[in-house]
Formats: structure tokens, C-alpha cells, sequence
């Protein structure tokens, strides 16, 4: 086997192409080294439909971009033929190092795949010498193609919960196979509220997955998703996750720190202590704000106590004493929250906490953990660093699935 035997093969040229002529030019910076691919005069080639051996009827000179040769841009060149089929009629042929339609050898794609999923597009688009747009569209064309062939027929449990795609109010929700160890994502839309549940049910439907077989939902407290969850999956137990019970009464002790602030001078760096668990990553300073805000009476002291007596309920051992502990939380908070009106954030999370109670506890009843909820937190930010400086909400979606979804085989989508 010669050196272009070699160099044909490592393209994945094969019969009836060989290559032919080979360039390299140098008054280019970086330098380009073009490959010429040849047939031999007569030659037959495969319908791009059927596959019968058909004689050639025109041809078209194309160009594709290949892995750098060492230091060295490579480009493919190849007068590729029409064939006349009896059957299917003019067609273009398929040639064996790229799919239709990319300026890109299978082998380019790949490589600016593997990249994208590692780290963030614009990175991966300078590292390739393209524009980050047409990695983009090497990206929606795989991660599409492979979307199509999920299959979700053994899909028994799901968890869904949004985030925000961009600043503002553009949103997307993001649903889970909790079964999943990795790559847990199964769909992902833009928006949030009862019309995502809803085209998650039609997008079930479509690879497989049969919507009365979802024994459980895991979510948020959120009415509209609720509502839609008990319209779409009437026959599935829902779970309020954990985590947003947490969040609803941070974002309530956030609100009363706030109003709070306006009217007295609050402990210096109050602000982020109160976010942050009493025994874990506080500063001195953080510590010494704690402290002061739990000496001085202010309201701001109170919402944090009902905070972080959450703690206690959630490492309750059983449902029975979960139970207990989440009324004895209730009827403790709302004994606190009559201290003043700065406190109706409180009050409105213990009554939203109230009415859930069930969903709640369903947590200690349930065999999936909420951690597999929480740790859609981390696809979130790992998506939005990989889709880094992404133009709209359906590429970070295409990076969502690319790193997230368990989409086998996505670079056979050719």
C-alpha cells in the first residue's frame, strides 16, 4: 500500500474514488493542502435512492473541509455525478466522506462534536478555523437526526422544571428520565407552564413512550404546571421536589431583607449569609452578620429561622415523622410570621407549603431521590457554558441534548 492508498483510506475514500492530484499552497496563512478525488472514466455509480448501479448523467464540482493535515488546512475536491435512474430519475450521488448537503467531511463533524461537548462552541469554532454559526448547524443536524430515534418506551418517571435561556423572560423546560443515571434529558422545549407539559405528552407519544405508563411526575409548586400535570398524566403520583420548597422560602426571606433594608441599617453582608447554610462556606464576616442578625430582633432574623428550621423536616427518617415535622414547621411559622407585615412573603410561602403538604411528603414515599432534581441545576449551567454566546433558544437547546440526552449513536445521523 502506497502513501495515497494510505491518505485515501484515512478519508474514507473507497471505490469506485481514489485520489487523485494533491496541492499544497503555501501563499495562504494557514497553509491549504488540496486533495483532488477521481473516478475513472465510465464509471458507475449507486442511485443516491435505491442504490442501482446507474450510469453517470452530469457532474458538479464540490468542495468539503476536512481535519487539518498536520499544520495544514485540507479541503476535498470531487466532480461528483447525477446519475440517471430508471426508476427515481436524476439524483445526485452520495459520496462516502461526507453527508448531503455539509461542506464538511463525517470526520470534521465529528471531531467539531467531541469539541463542542467539551467545551463552549465559540471556543470549539476558533479551535476548528470555522464561524461558530456553522458549527451551530453541524450541531442541530446530529443532535436532530439523533433526537428522532430516541426511543421512550420504557419511560416510567419523569421530572421537568425551567430555567431561564436568556435575560428576561425567555424560558425553557427541561423534562428527565429519572431512571437515568446519566445523561438523564428526554425533551426540552421553549417556554414553561401547562403548554410544555402538554407537547411533552405529544412528543412521548411520538418516540414510543406511552403517556399512561408515567407512574410519577416530579416538579415545583407551580399551579400551571400542577394543573397540566393532573390534565396530561391523570394516572401519575406528584411529587413536589424539595428543592423548590427551599427556594420558595428563600426567595420569601429574600423579599422581607429587602423591604427590611429600606426602613433600618442591616448587618453587613447580611445579604449573602442568609442564603447560604448555617454551617457550610460562611466567612467571618457572613458569621459575625448572622450572628448580630439573630441578637437584634429585626424581621429579616425571623424569616431566616423559618428557613432554615427546613433543615429539620427535611431529614425527617420516615413519612410518619415527616408528617409530623412539616405541621409542627407549619404551626411554628405562622406563630413567627404575626410578628409584622414585612413578614407576608413568609405567610404566603407557609400557605403555598400548606396546600402542597401531600405532594410534599410524597417525597418520603416515593422510591426516586430529589437529587436527581436538583441536578438539573447542573445541566443548566453546564449547557449554558458549553452554548456559550448561543444566538437563540433553540441552539441552547441543541446543547442542552447534545451533552444531556442520552442520544446513542449521533454520529451515524448522517
Amino acid at each position: 500500500m502506497d502513501a495515497g492508498e494510505v491518505l485515501a483510506l484515512g478519508l474514507g475514500v473507497t471505490l469506485p474514488w481514489r485520489l487523485g492530484s494533491q496541492h499544497l499552497d503555501t501563499s495562504k496563512s494557514p497553509h491549504e493542502l488540496h486533495l483532488q478525488l477521481e473516478s475513472d472514466r465510465g464509471t458507475t455509480f449507486a442511485c443516491g435512492e435505491c442504490g442501482r448501479s446507474c450510469k453517470a448523467h452530469d457532474f458538479g464540482e464540490f468542495r468539503w473541509r476536512h481535519l487539518n493535515f498536520f499544520q495544514h488546512h485540507c479541503y476535498i475536491t470531487a466532480r461528483v455525478p447525477r446519475t440517471d435512474c430508471p426508476e427515481h430519475g436524476v439524483k445526485r450521488v452520495r459520496v462516502p466522506w461526507a453527508r448531503e448537503g455539509s461542506g464538511f467531511t463525517l470526520l470534521f463533524e465529528q471531531a467539531a462534536l467531541m469539541l463542542a461537548r467539551e467545551m463552549p462552541v465559540l471556543a470549539a469554532a476558533r479551535e476548528m478555523a470555522i464561524t461558530d454559526q456553522r458549527l451551530w448547524r453541524i450541531i442541530g443536524h446530529y443532535v436532530g437526526a439523533a433526537l428522532e430515534r430516541l426511543d421512550l418506551a420504557d419511560l416510567k418517571a419523569v421530572a421537568f422544571d425551567e430555567t431561564a435561556s436568556k435575560r428576561g423572560h425567555n424560558y425553557v423546560t427541561i423534562f428527565i428520565d429519572l431512571d437515568r443515571r446519566s445523561r438523564p434529558v428526554v425533551f426540552a422545549t421553549p417556554g414553561k407552564g401547562k403548554e410544555t407539559v402538554r407537547r411533552f405528552k405529544d412528543f412521548l407519544a411520538g418516540h414510543n413512550g406511552k403517556p399512561g405508563k408515567i407512574a410519577e411526575v416530579v416538579c415545583d409548586m407551580s399551579p400551571a404546571f400542577l394543573a397540566a400535570v393532573g390534565e396530561t398524566f391523570p394516572d401519575a403520583s406528584v411529587t413536589v421536589d424539595w428543592f423548590h420548597v427551599v427556594q420558595l422560602f428563600t426567595r420569601a426571606l429574600d423579599e422581607v431583607r429587602k423591604s427590611e433594608a429600606r426602613l433600618v441599617k442591616m448587618p453587613t453582608a447580611v445579604r449573602w449569609a442568609v442564603l447560604k447554610a448555617k454551617e457550610k462556606n460562611l466567612t467571618a464576616k457572613q458569621e459575625a452578620a448572622l450572628a448580630e442578625l439573630e441578637a437584634s430582633g429585626l424581621l429579616t432574623g425571623v424569616a431566616w429561622q423559618i428557613k432554615e428550621k427546613l433543615r429539620w423536616v427535611r431529614v425527617a427518617p420516615t413519612l410518619q415523622a415527616a408528617r409530623w415535622r412539616l405541621s409542627n414547621f407549619i404551626r411554628h411559622a405562622r406563630e413567627k410570621v404575626t410578628s409584622g407585615p414585612l413578614l407576608a412573603p413568609v405567610l404566603t410561602a407557609i400557605e403555598t407549603v400548606e396546600k402542597q403538604k401531600d405532594r410534599i411528603l410524597q417525597r418520603w414515599a416515593s422510591t426516586y431521590s430529589n437529587a436527581r432534581m436538583e441536578a438539573l441545576n447542573g445541566i443548566f449551567k453546564a449547557a449554558r457554558a458549553r452554548a456559550r454566546g448561543y444566538r437563540n433558544t433553540r441552539t441552547f437547546i441543541s446543547m442542552i441534548y447534545l451533552i444531556a440526552a442520552p442520544l446513542s449513536g449521533i454520529l451515524k445521523s448522517t
